[in-house]
């Protein structure tokens, strides 16, 4: 059973019907052998399902996204909207905000009903897996029989990516970006760097700030190291160069303290621990050698990296391909030239948007193509 509570009522953006609910599920099973009852699920929908039901696009964000993708404000707004890659005057596209996250969904800030108190570090551990999980129920919940692609960058590829290999026949396909199918050493680093930020600030109080104050310096810190990793050398040569601020500080420096301390406001630093643990102990082999996952997958992909990404480096998404392609999966790859290093996906969206636009045609033609051959094979 699940209950919806509708946050707010349907808003038109640019001829962009929008639709943001909370739906509550009775309860989620979890890879560590926990279960959490209930679990609530924040989302938001742009577009209209068609009659067909097979228009939907399920967009998964990245680490510190949530739910609001497109209109104002969204955090993929130049790639979902009328006439853009993710055309909602053809698709529905769905955004969900992720399990251990702070913008909605069940997190570590979220009231433990055993206790009436915030979960804080007694939250149990959560995957990659039980995000996609929860969001399985998510599309179950809307009658979605089939959806016509999942889609995101970096943390959200990896969620793509778990989709296609645990629900294979539910994904015509898939678009991961600046992904990995498992982290690297020097990715796994980077977090724990982040997280040892956060909890040698004084203010964490071992996650039982709640009510109190937070950890803003160690957040805005473990930011910072963050935000650093997802630019280039280029980009930020170009955008701060030496350039001084005031007499005693460089723009730079003042651009990363303006970014950190602008986190703080959004997010909760015991989201940071969970989400980034569960990118790391993300890994698709776990399961067996990355071909076998893909043997018997009719899912179509793909999969796009950047040449500035040192964060998630071409190699990477070039591993997933050659797996795709030693088992003859429909696969297509770009490497695109770009200088806004893992931004990128977020910021240079011109060639982006349109291998998007082009593959979700066809994927789409495709669809229709199979359905009527479906009504075709039922009538005879």
């Amino acid at each position: 059973m699940a209950a919806v509570h509708w946050e707010y009522p349907v808003m038109v953006t640019a001829q962009m019907v929008t639709e943001s609910a909370t739906v509550t599920f009775d309860k989620l099973e979890l890879d560590c052998g926990s279960t959490l009852a209930p679990v609530e699920v924040a989302y938001e929908t742009y577009g209209a399902l068609n009659a067909e039901r097979n228009n939907a696009i399920l967009v998964l964000h990245a680490f510190s996204g949530d739910a609001h993708a497109a209109g104002e404000g969204g955090w993929w707004g130049n790639m979902i909207g009328p006439g853009k890659a993710f055309d909602t005057d053809r698709y529905f596209v769905i955004c969900s905000n992720v399990l251990g996250g702070c913008r909605g969904t069940t997190g570590p800030g979220s009231m433990n009903p055993e206790t009436g108190c915030p979960w804080a570090m007694s939250f149990p551990t959560i995957t990659i897996s039980d995000m996609v999980r929860l969001q399985k129920q998510l599309i179950d919940h809307l009658e979605i029989p089939r959806l016509l692609s999942v889609s995101g960058g970096s943390m959200g590829g990896m969620q793509a990516l778990e989709w296609a290999v645990s629900y294979p026949e539910q994904v015509a396909s898939a678009i991961p970006i600046a992904t990995t199918a498992r982290h690297s050493a020097q990715q796994i680093a980077f977090n724990e760097v982040g997280r040892q930020a956060i909890m040698a600030d004084p203010d964490w109080c071992d996650g039982n700030y709640y009510g109190g104050k937070p950890p803003a310096n160690g957040l805005a810190l473990a930011r910072m190291i963050g935000h650093i990793t997802y630019m280039s050398d280029q980009s930020m040569r170009e955008k701060f160069g030496r350039r001084l601020r005031t007499p005693d500080q460089f723009e730079v420096e003042s651009y990363l303290k303006y970014r950190g301390y602008k986190f703080v406001d959004r997010f909760d630093a015991n989201s940071y621990l969970y989400i980034t643990n569960a990118m790391d102990d993300f890994d698709l082999t776990t399961r067996g050698a990355l071909p076998t996952l893909f043997e018997s997958s009719r899912t179509r992909f793909l999969l796009i990296s950047f040449s500035s990404d040192w964060l998630y480096p071409s190699y990477q998404v070039l591993e997933i391909v050659s797996a795709l392609r030693s088992r003859n999966a429909d696969v297509a790859y770009c490497n695109l030239e770009a200088r806004y290093g893992h931004d990128s996906f977020l910021v240079e969206v011109g060639e982006q948007t349109e291998l998007v636009r082009g593959f979700l045609n066809n994927t789409f033609k495709e669809e229709l193509r199979r359905g009527n051959e479906g009504t075709r094979s039922v009538r005879a």
